[in-house]
């Protein structure tokens, strides 16, 4: 068992090294964390001793075997719950990060795998984002950006990735959410903004911001 801060580690260590072929910088993690690098080191050899993270002076870190698994279920509690408060308790999913960051620290194998039956078993959570199974392996999905799509190009939005509250309230203000079948009309190369329709809107412009943060299916 770990302690909620070392759990928050491990979860920012998974998801961070997404992005960088399961390799972390020191810093990139003091960065994300918000939290001051003497202190993130210390940490980092307290769960290498524990074998979760293979840690080396000036190397970067990186998961082990084990650590990468109690992380992804980790995420896995967080995006059930998450799951669970929008389909059953009608929460926005804007709403929801917060209070999952609470309960995913809940050490009650029976309560999420009881979620988890009671949501039908849900391989996404309101985000898009693919839910690790019980096992700890995650389903990737080959989805690509909005912002890579052509004109012309008919799509379906499928995910929204680096989710923010702010962004999340934006998208509702123009009827965005996953499953949107949407049409891109035209391209913009100054500032590469896309024209795109959809069910109520002829002609809504987003910027490269919005577009970089949304994956669709063609």
């Amino acid at each position: 068992m770990y302690s909620l801060v070392e759990e928050n580690y491990l979860k920012a260590l998974y998801l961070l090294s997404l992005d960088n072929d399961g390799e972390v910088s020191v810093n990139d993690l003091s960065k994300h964390l918000d939290i001051k690098m003497p202190t993130v080191t210390s940490m980092m050899k307290k769960l290498a001793k524990k074998g979760m993270v293979q840690y080396e002076s000036y190397k970067p870190l990186r998961l082990s075997e084990e650590g990468d698994k109690v992380a992804a279920l980790i995420i896995r509690k967080h995006r059930l719950t998450e799951m669970y408060l929008v389909e059953k308790m009608g929460f926005g999913w804007e709403e929801v990060h917060d209070i999952a960051e609470q309960i995913e620290h809940i050490q009650s194998p029976a309560f999420f795998a009881k979620m988890d039956a009671l949501l039908g078993h849900p391989e996404i959570d309101p985000h898009g984002s693919p839910i690790p199974d019980k096992n700890g392996k995650m389903m990737w999905r080959d989805y690509i950006k909005l912002c890579d799509c052509r004109s012309g190009d008919e799509v379906k939005i499928t995910a929204v990735i680096n989710t923010s509250d702010d962004f999340l309230k934006f998208l509702n203000g123009k009827a965005i959410s996953l499953g949107l079948c949407l049409k891109i009309e035209s391209l913009e190369p100054f500032d590469e903004s896309m024209v795109v329709s959809y069910e109520g809107h002829k002609a809504e412009t987003l910027s490269k911001a919005v577009t970089e943060r949304l994956l669709v299916e063609l």
